[in-house]
């Protein structure tokens, strides 16, 4: 028996330096370029393309099994400009023997030397890359799809090692013939290192992309004997131009099943200008600033799987403002919707672009009427989002302490609070607007407290228009998404009052100055035109479009001023009667009683774009006026104007004279 085993065991070795022999020896011996012709139509029957191969081909077997192949090419069909569409110098892979009999794939060498892929579209659409592969082949693929694949299954391998993978001096071009554009990655180089099962796989890319340097460097995995299963680490950095890095740290969960992943990206800081100067694009906004977007920085994490995502502990800095955000978003299909953002203070003005200059407009007859707007994105939205800022800029005018917390759901979005501060006053501010229907309807309320008007206009309008302090509180509602039904349906009621200001551009006494200057009573004055006031207050209503100010008046030293009528806003007419009263005295803004003077009633009437103002004849008291009742006295005059000249024989002389005037002016009206 011991015999035997011994006998077999000689012969199996001899069988073994045999087999060892035959591996060495048979390939210095066969003429493997005989096989060429049969791998070249091989190939070509599996992509329908013509294939060659090079003559400097090498097969080795032991102790690697390897190929070493040039000048690969896979043509174009006709038609084409180049005759390849792929084309590689060198192949080579080389991989041990022994360790395959215990399922352990090590490689020693994959290099991919010189490959071009070379991508055109015809003009009429036609791309090189369809129509690759066997009918009969495609037909199988499509038969394979429908059979579902294992996930219970691992690698039919124990182990992997490759010890070098890389893929150089690479290009790849893709040229539109249609469009006329031409796109070129050159200079591609890829080395992944330390390829296994165990340990996370070096990546090293690098490339030009249209001349410009693209760069990828990094670390990933493990895979794990189960690909697709459990966490897979990755840690890249991304550059860009020499301009644009960015870093993306984190892990990737169970890939096949819950697809979830938890990274961190962080966006180094860079200039949005001189990347897009980098990529030869033109800047798209000019700012009126033109250092404006020239520092942008991002650091956020990622967590999500398919049914959610969310950015936590964000920040973005842009210039000298800072952005600190989270998010979140699921039910994909509604969206379900979150964020909370809080701004520490940006001048919008520096990103605005000049206001261009001003060009005559031409109305056109008609209206085009507009495409109804489609609110069923809007009904399904649900969203709790929450901003504060805490300093804008804006058009010039500067505001703080912003708070909005906007709400949707089934078609009802609210903005409660919606509070700022502005020029040592506050704003609270509420808006409901309601979707459900095809006309949307809002609802809106405002309080504004000691806002301080004068610097508003100033900063906003670059105008001086009105001073004093502001309080207005305002309720308005409306139904309809475009102008004309906005107006139709304007309705509510608000007022608008001023203390202690002065209407800039208007100079109620100095009028008055200039003309008893000419009867001898004073000089005539030139400064800035103002009328003070103690109290200018603008109540209205609202129904349906028309506006009705009844009740808004002013108080001042010289006048008192009451104002009635209508503004229609949908026929954009004006019906107003503004009635100023002369006050004689000076006694105080309380001075109702004891006030007299001159009566004449205006009438503001006709459209907005061309009003009428006329005095209102039949409300003045002409006769009067004529017999010197509704003129103010000497003294009254003296006392409001505050003259210095003393002159009664001057004043009574103009008194007579502006008598005669009257009389001329409405000739028989008077006996």
């Amino acid at each position: 028996m011991k015999s035997i085993l011994k006998w077999l065991f000689i012969i199996g070795g001899i069988f073994l330096v045999l087999i060892i022999a035959a591996v060495i020896i048979i390939p210095k011996f066969v003429d493997v370029k005989k096989y060429k012709p049969i791998i070249e139509q091989k190939v070509a029957d599996a992509t329908g393309r013509s294939f060659t191969l090079g003559d400097d081909m090498d097969v080795s077997v032991f102790p690697w099994v390897g190929v070493k192949l040039t000048d690969l090419q896979l043509g174009n069909p006709v038609g084409y400009n180049e005759k390849s569409m792929v084309s590689v110098k060198n192949f080579e892979v080389r991989l041990k023997v022994m360790p395959l009999l215990s399922k352990r794939v090590e490689v020693k060498t994959f290099v991919l030397d010189g490959p071009v892929i070379y991508l055109e579209k015809l003009k009429n659409g036609k791309a090189n890359w369809q129509g690759i592969g066997a009918k009969q082949e495609k037909k199988a693929v499509a038969e394979k799809k429908i059979e579902k694949p294992s996930s219970e299954k691992g690698l039919p391998i124990a182990a992997l090692q490759v010890d070098k993978f890389s893929i150089t001096n690479g290009q790849m071009i893709y040229v539109d013939q249609a469009t006329n554009v031409k796109k070129q990655i050159s200079d591609l180089n890829l080395n992944l290192e330390n390829i296994s099962l165990e340990n996370p796989v070096g990546i090293s890319f690098a490339a030009m992309i249209d001349g410009k340097p693209v760069s990828l460097k990094g670390t990933a995995g493990p895979i794990g004997k189960e690909p697709g299963k459990g966490t897979m680490a990755i840690d890249v950095v991304v550059k860009a131009l020499e301009e644009l890095e960015i870093t993306l740290k984190g892990n990737i969960i169970d890939p096949l099943a819950s697809q979830a992943f938890d990274l961190e990206l962080t966006i180094a800081s860079f200039s949005p200008r001189k990347l897009l100067a980098a990529l030869d694009q033109k800047f798209p906004v000019q700012t009126k600033d033109p250092k404006a977007l020239d520092a942008l920085s991002l650091k956020t994490r990622l967590k999500g799987n398919p049914a959610s995502v969310s950015l936590s502990e964000g920040q973005i800095q842009l210039d000298d403002s800072k952005l600190i955000f989270s998010a979140s978003a699921k039910e994909f299909l509604k969206p379900n919707l979150k964020f909370d953002l809080k701004l520490d203070e940006i001048d919008l003005d520096r990103y605005l672009p000049e206001p261009p200059a001003k060009q005559e407009t031409t109305q056109t007859a008609g209206t085009t009427p507009s495409k109804k707007t489609d609110y069923g994105p809007l009904r399904k939205l649900v969203l709790d989002g929450k901003v504060k800022v805490g300093k804008l800029k804006a058009h010039g005018a500067i505001v703080e302490n912003i708070d909005i917390h906007v709400l949707a759901d089934k078609g009802i979005i609210t903005i409660d609070p919606l509070g700022l501060n502005l020029y040592q006053g506050s704003v609270a501010s509420k808006l409901v607007l309601n979707v459900q229907k095809n006309d949307p309807q809002t609802k809106v309320t405002m309080d504004a407290k000691g806002i301080q008007a004068g610097p508003l206009m100033k900063d906003a309008l670059q105008k001086e228009l009105i001073d004093g302090t502001l309080n207005t509180n305002i309720g308005l509602s409306m139904t309809g998404d475009t102008a004309d039904m906005i107006k139709q349906t304007l309705t509510g009621q608000g007022e608008l009052l001023f203390t202690d200001g002065a209407i800039i551009g208007i100079d109620l006494a100095g009028m008055v100055r200039n003309i008893t200057a000419k009867l001898g009573v004073g000089e005539q004055v030139k400064e800035k035109p103002r009328t003070d006031f103690a109290e200018l207050k603008i109540p209205f209503t609202a129904k349906n479009g028309l506006i009705n100010t009844d009740g808004t008046s002013m108080m001042s030293p010289l006048l008192r001023v009451m104002a009635t009528g209508d503004v229609n806003l949908v026929k954009e007419l004006l019906d107003l009667r503004v009635e100023p009263k002369f006050v004689a005295t000076l006694k105080g803004q309380g001075d109702s009683k004891q006030r007299s003077g001159l009566m004449v009633p205006v009438l503001i009437t006709g459209a907005f774009t061309s009003p009428k103002i006329r005095p209102d004849l039949a409300g003045i008291d002409l006769k009067g006026m004529i017999e010197g009742k509704g003129l103010p006295s000497t003294e009254g005059l003296k006392k409001v104007l505050d003259t210095k000249v003393d002159s009664k024989e001057k004043i009574e002389s103009g008194k007579e004279d502006v008598t005669k005037q009257i009389k001329g002016l409405l000739p028989g009206f008077t006996k």
